[in-house]
């Protein structure tokens, strides 16, 4: 386990942003503690500094995972956020959709959010912006891309996409081999 790199912290940080903007200073600096962020196998895991200390005493080839992991680095070095790190990124976020309890099933089957379903969506949410998707109970689901602004939105054919899939919490019972 070791801190990531200048790059990897920079991509990291750039995608971080576009769910939750100059939120990110928020998940470090916390009232409970200071947090970090540590790579481990092209993993990157969220832990607080107390249980990095603790964590040193586990050799390297022994240690599984410590703390939540946040994503993953891809071969080609970019970035991909996992649904492990919804908890973190929900209260934070910037722009949010919510979708009507008949279309929580399809997203959660990993499909994307059509008009049809879009219950409630941010005011000002840019095309190509990252978003959190709640259920209209404020449960969060998952995350995305958004596929058109919010002034689009208004005008869109009842079945355009509104919100690219990224991840849902249904991903733990799809890909529960590949999550560890």
């Amino acid at each position: 386990m070791r801190p990531l790199t200048d790059e990897e912290t920079k991509t990291m940080f750039q995608k971080l942003s576009k769910y939750i903007g100059e939120n990110i200073k928020l998940l470090v600096d916390r009232p409970d503690g200071t947090y970090c962020f540590r790579l481990h196998n092209d993993r990157v895991y969220y832990l607080s500094e107390t249980i990095l200390k603790l964590a040193t005493n586990i050799a390297r080839d022994k240690l599984v995972s410590v703390g939540t992991c946040f994503g993953k680095f891809t071969k080609t070095h970019k970035f991909r956020l996992h649904i492990t790190a919804l908890d973190f990124l929900a209260p934070y976020a910037k722009y949010k959709v919510w979708v009507k309890p008949g279309s929580e099933q399809s997203f959660l089957y990993g499909n994307h959010v059509l008009k049809s379903g879009l219950g409630r969506i941010t005011e000002n949410t840019e095309q190509y912006q990252g978003v959190v998707v709640y259920s209209m109970a404020d449960v969060p689901l998952g995350f995305g891309v958004a596929a058109k602004s919010t002034q689009e939105c208004r005008r869109m054919d009842p079945m355009a996409i509104v919100v690219f899939h990224q991840a849902d919490v249904g991903e733990f019972i799809r890909n529960e081999d590949a999550l560890t």
